[in-house]
């Protein structure tokens, strides 16, 4: 049977059809202005973290980057997507995740060989710092084409990428937050979790009559409760949400809030990459084709989608760009 035309083919490619449904699971303290999430990729980071076959330390950073952004954007309030983009001079260039306000997860990380057979010469265990080298980071919340995006951007500061996203917050939004992140191979395959607290700023929150020091007092416990949490507890898929959290604040209280479901994200189509593809004047389509067919891979799933020269009309001469 023949395909239909790329543009009409909103179909989705042979990726795992793969939801954990109490992957995010949001928490208060009550009497506290204290609230955080709790991220458990669980089988999910092991289908996003194959797709592409990378040095283990390149994975992990990958794993760690998937459940930073999972855990923020489980924050949003409006129907878009929340992403990470880090760039920088290391042999890790580019480290990318994003997720949607209904959990479509998705990440990749770009990583030279050369180089990163170099540094791990020298240094079998590198640190964030050492992969990604100097550059920005950027966290940008986006609600769609008709809505401008929302973008923080700040130097790459700090070892670990925890230590990069507090920087972040530190400085660009001015929030406080304890944030710690894991990613490691396991038994059943990758496992990522992340525990994110934060600090209700200002006169909001959960009991507005605490004073400054019944706060910090509250966000000084919070964070060292926090802080004995162990890889092994947020990498354990049989270990609840709700009962590690009681482990971890059951001195203070602690309150889940609803849980929140993540799933494999890839939003890669025939007809998305065709309507880029038909941006490109007919010269550029030429250059592009190998044996009268365009290759475009997907960097997130890894697939390679084929389009027939012949069947991609592309930008006449003197239109202008940008259709699709």
């Amino acid at each position: 049977m023949p395909l239909p035309p790329a543009f009409l083919d909103s179909g989705r490619p042979d990726v795992p059809d793969l939801v954990v449904p109490r992957g995010v699971t949001p928490f208060h303290l009550p009497g506290q202005k204290v609230r955080g999430r709790l991220v458990r990729l669980g089988p999910l980071a092991e289908a996003l973290l194959t797709r592409h076959a990378q040095h283990p330390a390149v994975t992990r950073l990958a794993g760690e980057a998937l459940a930073l952004v999972a855990g923020l954007a489980a924050a949003l309030k409006f129907r878009g997507s929340f992403s990470l983009q880090i760039k920088g001079d290391g042999p890790v260039g580019m480290l990318l995740a994003d997720c949607t306000d209904t959990g479509a997860l998705r990440g990749y990380a770009r990583a030279d060989s050369d180089r990163l057979a170099a540094l791990l010469a020298a240094t079998p265990s590198p640190s964030a710092a050492a992969l990604v080298g100097s550059g920005y980071l950027a966290l940008t919340a986006d609600q769609g084409p008709d809505t401008e995006r929302y973008q923080g951007i700040v130097a790459i500061e700090g070892d670990s990428l925890a230590d990069m996203a507090l920087h972040y917050f530190a400085t660009s939004e001015q929030l406080r937050c304890q944030i710690r992140l894991v990613a490691a191979p396991t038994a059943s395959g990758w496992r990522a979790g992340a525990l994110v607290l934060e600090k209700v700023a200002g006169q909001g929150g959960i009991d507005p009559a605490l004073d400054a020091a019944a706060q910090e007092e509250g966000w000084r416990t919070a964070t060292l409760l926090a802080a004995t949490v162990t890889d092994a507890e947020l990498l354990d898929d049989a270990l609840p949400p709700e009962r590690l959290l009681f482990r971890l604040f059951h001195a203070t209280g602690v309150a889940a809030d609803r849980p929140r479901a993540l799933a494999y994200g890839c939003r890669c189509s025939r007809q998305r990459l065709a309507g880029i593809l038909e941006g490109f004047g007919s010269d550029d389509l030429d250059h592009m084709a190998v044996a009268g067919d365009i290759v475009m891979t997907c960097e997130f799933c890894n697939l390679d989608f084929r389009f027939p020269r012949a069947d991609v009309r592309g930008r006449a001469p003197g239109e202008a760009a940008g259709r699709g």
